[in-house]
């Protein structure tokens, strides 16, 4: 089973130290750890962008750019683009706003019946509304 891997996940993994990390921090780099050497990750290439973006020191964004190819990006389709818009637009009529790459993420995986790794509680009041499948931890 694939695994959309969100944003912060992503960066508690790559960008943080382990020893930084608490308890639950640990316990969601671990499953990440599990989930890519199983060969389960999926990765937009929206995240990958958002991963990339902010490094201040060449050397680190070239480190982190050379991690990252490890994993190639799901292919996006027209529909993704449509679903996502379509959220946001059933998120928006019940009061809950949220950004387009977070949309994207969960047409993404809503059609490909794929749950996303988060540490983002706005996935929390996305699901309240639609369809989208967390991945629970421990």
């Amino acid at each position: 089973m694939m695994v959309l891997v969100d944003t912060p996940v992503w960066s508690l993994a790559l960008r943080r130290r382990r020893e930084d990390l608490s308890q639950r921090e640990q316990e969601l780099r671990s499953t990440l750890e599990k989930l890519v050497s199983q060969g389960n990750v999926a990765l937009l290439g929206a995240i990958r962008q958002e991963l990339l973006s902010g490094i201040r020191e060449e050397r680190q964004f070239l480190k982190l750019r050379d991690t990252l190819r490890a994993f190639r990006d799901a292919e996006l389709r027209v529909e993704d683009y449509e679903e996502a818009a379509r959220l946001g637009n059933v998120c928006r009529g019940r009061g809950v706003s949220g950004s387009p790459i977070d949309f994207l993420i969960c047409a993404v995986s809503i059609l490909r019946r794929w749950p996303v790794l988060t540490v983002d509680q706005d996935f929390a009041r996305y699901a309240k509304h639609i369809p989208v499948q967390l991945m629970e931890i421990g």
